[in-house]
């Protein structure tokens, strides 16, 4: 089993930044440069529910190589990404049982997780030994094998299209085709962080 928590809880822009880092001076947390501050609920309820169930839970620090900031328009346009990861395991007994502890647990795990940016911010590597896993020919076969059962009807469909002759029914599917295309690219514009949700937004207010 596994499962995907994501502790700042929004995708980081410079206003949220701002935001998270007023709510951490408020508690008297370290600020932290490169992250949100860590939203400590979810990850204290996950891990009490987790307990005799998974023995260990794991830490990802991802990078993207050359400061590159990744998009799926970028993958559909064919644009090459290259990351580097800093993969991290906790055993689930070194987490504190108790919900204040370990959110305190949690808050120092992510000023590890700032200082292992700025490394490799700064030198464009992880500290550690890297580890580079081996290429596997089966998810290569695995595409190939899918990609022809559910593409083969697709092109057979196409060339009966071109070799009818019809103006019509040409017109008709390539303005189909351009259609589809305009309205996937709108719907991957929306996951941009730009155009990403309000949530972490609101302006912080110290209460009286």
């Amino acid at each position: 089993m596994w499962f995907l928590l994501y502790c700042e809880g929004t995708r980081f822009t410079e206003k949220k930044h701002r935001v998270s880092m007023e709510v951490a001076a408020s508690k008297g947390l370290p600020p932290l440069k490169h992250h949100l501050l860590p939203r400590t609920k979810g990850f204290t309820t996950a891990v009490q529910c987790l307990r005799g169930t998974v023995a260990a839970i794991y830490d990802v620090t991802l990078n993207f190589r050359g400061n590159k900031n990744p998009s799926l328009l970028g993958i559909l346009y064919g644009k090459k990404y290259e990351a580097d990861m800093c993969l991290r395991r906790f055993p689930l007994e070194e987490i504190p049982q108790d919900e204040k502890e370990a959110a305190q647990w949690l808050h120092k795990l992510y000023q590890e997780k700032d200082a292992l940016q700025e490394t490799y911010n700064q030198k464009g590597v992880f500290p550690g030994e890297p580890f580079r896993p081996a290429r596997r020919p089966w998810t290569l076969l695995n595409f190939l094998f899918w990609a022809t059962v559910l593409l083969s009807p697709l092109f057979r469909f196409v060339l009966g299209v071109f070799a009818s002759g019809s103006p019509l029914l040409i017109l008709t599917f390539l303005g189909f085709v351009g259609a589809a295309s305009f309205g996937v690219r709108r719907l991957i514009g929306v996951t941009e962080i730009e155009k990403g949700s309000s949530y972490g937004n609101q302006e912080f207010k110290k209460k009286e």
